[in-house]
């Protein structure tokens, strides 16, 4: 499953990795906000290295769809239930910032991007209801949204919402403008090196797998922070969504804006002009990580519904990515505790990174460099309502839950989840069953939780036990992946870690 962004045949060209060098600040991932983050400090002069373990966009910046929009679905009605005005006026301010410089950035470097109408749509009585409630937090925090009976759709709606003159973008474009800027301003970007811990406290020692170097000060840009430090991932949930690029049929048009549905399972949609054809763009049918009986039946879902309501369509490229949701809703950015002030981080974009990133971006270089920015500094002081907190409080029990479910089900033998081709084999085998291709399973082996996969012919067993906290992975049947359904690390086949807040691999298991 690749992206349409990432099918490309450009290759990332690493800087060299010198240990015992010495940075101003250090940015582990290069993403939109590490790389915004890293080019706002090297214009003003200071010496910036951006780590990345796999290659600039291979996370969530390069399987986005790709929206540069205020109108984020009914993102502003969860707000509006959980805080103040002043909050979520804030929240509008840092995404309209964050928009605004993107865009402006775009131009300023002709990059192409395409304005678009966004609309949020509803299909149900209940979801107008919705888009009701959304109108009225979003008039109130100053977006010029309004509703309408007609969004230009295919299939009957009952109403939408309009934002006109939004944004939407190839994001593999933008991370490639900001690379060479980057670098023309003496940054370095260096590839395949994955950061594993921050010590000291003046200079930082920055440890990572490829050697250590020193930094005044760290930015974590990488999903979701990867020092547990502030316990952010008992404040994230951790979801996983499906995309896929169609070709239409002769004399079969895009939709001309870019679409949300207010109704679950989410429908996204937008148009992405490629080699003189123009190709719809949907998205949706998540998930949280890990917590489905099959990966790809979400993706089957979404297909069956893209081509129900355009028939004849043909899919060019699926894939999915990673988002984290702050249980509260509102992105967490600035100084990281425990860090002393020397060490920043960004998350929580709840899907709408293309604006919040950004805005993190500009937050996090502001504290850096000595500056102030007003909305940053509201959304700092934000209290999390009772509702907000009762929210985090129901998101890590069920976190315990499924540890000691998993867990307690591997001791007597029974299946953790799914079907026997994704669940635990009823007890230890020597050596473990080995599953069809493409197929996973976990089993006891002895005393360990084990994980076995066959992909491409190739068998692999590992540790089943995820490195962060000590989950028990799920096999993810449609990117052949073995995926931690406690905070979201996510394995290869052969335990390589691909993301998450684990920091190391799934070791491998001697066949016994």
């Amino acid at each position: 499953m690749t992206s349409l962004w990432l099918d490309r045949g450009q290759s990332f060209s690493s800087d060299p990795f010198e240990a015992g060098r010495s940075y101003d600040t250090v940015v582990a991932g290069a993403g939109l906000t590490g790389l915004v983050t890293a080019l706002l400090l090297a214009r003003s002069g200071q010496r910036v290295l951006v780590l990345e373990a796999r290659f600039p966009g291979a996370v969530t910046t390069g399987n986005t769809t790709a929206k540069v929009s205020l109108l984020q679905g009914t993102i502003l009605s969860g707000l509006a239930r959980q805080y103040a005005q002043k909050q979520v006026g804030a929240y509008v301010e840092a995404n309209r910032e964050g928009q605004s410089w993107l865009l402006r950035y775009l131009d300023e470097h002709h990059v192409p991007y395409q304005r678009r109408n966004a609309y949020t749509y509803a299909t149900t009585a209940q979801g107008t209801e919705r888009l009701l409630e959304e109108l009225g937090a979003a008039t109130t925090a100053g977006l010029d949204v309004e509703y309408v009976r007609d969004a230009r759709l295919p299939f009957p709606i009952q109403g939408a919402l309009l934002l006109t003159a939004q944004a939407q973008i190839n994001p593999m474009d933008v991370l490639d403008a900001l690379l060479r800027d980057v670098r023309a301003r003496g940054g370095s970007v260096v590839g395949g090196a994955r950061l594993r811990n921050v010590s000291g406290s003046g200079p930082l020692a920055v440890h990572t797998d490829q050697g250590t170097v020193t930094a005044n000060n760290v930015v974590l840009a990488t999903g979701t922070p990867v020092l547990d430090r502030g316990l952010y991932f008992t404040k994230l949930k951790p979801l996983r969504s499906y995309a896929a690029a169609l070709e239409l049929p002769a004399g079969v048009t895009a939709p001309p804006g870019m679409y949300l549905s207010a109704e679950e399972p989410t429908h996204s949609l937008r148009d992405y002009e490629v080699d003189g054809r123009t190709l719809l763009l949907v998205g949706g049918h998540g998930h949280q990580v890990g917590r489905t009986e099959s990966e790809r039946s979400h993706l089957s879902g979404l297909l069956d519904w893209a081509t129900g309501h355009f028939p004849g369509a043909a899919a060019t490229h699926t894939w999915s990515a990673q988002d984290y949701q702050a249980t509260n809703l509102m992105p967490f950015f600035g100084k990281l505790p425990r860090g002393r002030g020397h060490i920043f981080f960004g998350t929580g974009y709840n899907k709408w990174g293309m604006t919040n990133a950004v805005a993190a971006a500009l937050g996090i270089s502001a504290d850096i460099l000595g500056g102030s920015l007003r909305w940053a500094n509201t959304i700092h002081r934000r209290v999390t309502s009772p509702g907000g907190a009762m929210t985090a409080v129901a998101v890590n029990a069920g976190v315990a839950a499924r540890l000691a479910t998993d867990w307690g089900k591997l001791a007597v033998g029974k299946p953790v989840v799914g079907p026997a081709e994704t669940g635990v084999s009823a007890g230890p085998t020597a050596g473990g069953p080995v599953p069809a291709d493409d197929g996973g399973r976990v089993y006891r082996d002895g005393a360990r939780p084990a994980a076995v996969s066959t992909v491409d012919g190739t068998t692999c067993r590992l540790s089943a036990v995820c490195t962060h906290l000590g989950g028990i992975v799920h096999w993810n049947d449609s990117e052949m992946t073995w995926d931690c359904p406690l905070h979201g690390s996510r394995f290869s086949p052969d335990g390589k870690l691909l993301e998450g807040p684990a920091t190391k691999d799934l070791p491998r298991l001697e066949q016994g």
